[in-house]
C-alpha cells in the first residue's frame, strides 16, 4: 500500500484540473499516437478533475498543436542567426607563429 497521504495525492489530481488532450478521430482500439494520422480530425478534451470531457474540435493535428500550446513562439527568421566563422575565442587555440608552421 501506499504511503502517500489522501491530500496530497487530491493536490497533484486537481493540479491538472483544465489540461487539454487531441485524441485524434479514427476507426480501432481507441487513441493512438498523434503522429500516425496528422490529417485526421481531433476532438480536444479538457480535465475535469475526475474525467476528460468535450471541448473543442481541430481539423487535423497542426490546428490541434495551435490549440494545445498557445505560447509557443514562431521561430526566428533564417537570416537573424549569428555568423560562425574564424575566430578569436577564448576557446580557440592561438595560432602558431609563422616561423614554426
Amino acid at each position: 500500500m501506499d504511503d502517500e497521504p489522501l491530500s496530497e495525492w487530491a493536490e497533484r489530481r486537481y493540479a491538472k484540473v483544465g489540461r487539454l488532450r487531441a485524441i485524434p478521430l479514427v476507426t480501432g482500439d481507441g487513441p493512438r499516437g498523434a503522429h500516425l494520422n496528422p490529417d485526421a480530425p481531433r476532438v480536444i478534451q479538457r480535465w475535469n478533475g475526475y474525467s476528460w470531457e468535450p471541448h473543442g474540435f481541430a481539423s487535423n493535428l497542426a490546428e490541434a498543436k495551435r490549440i494545445l500550446y498557445p505560447e509557443v513562439i514562431e521561430s526566428p527568421a533564417p537570416g537573424s542567426a549569428p555568423k560562425l566563422g574564424a575566430g578569436t575565442g577564448k576557446h580557440r587555440k592561438p595560432r602558431a607563429p609563422r616561423s614554426e608552421r
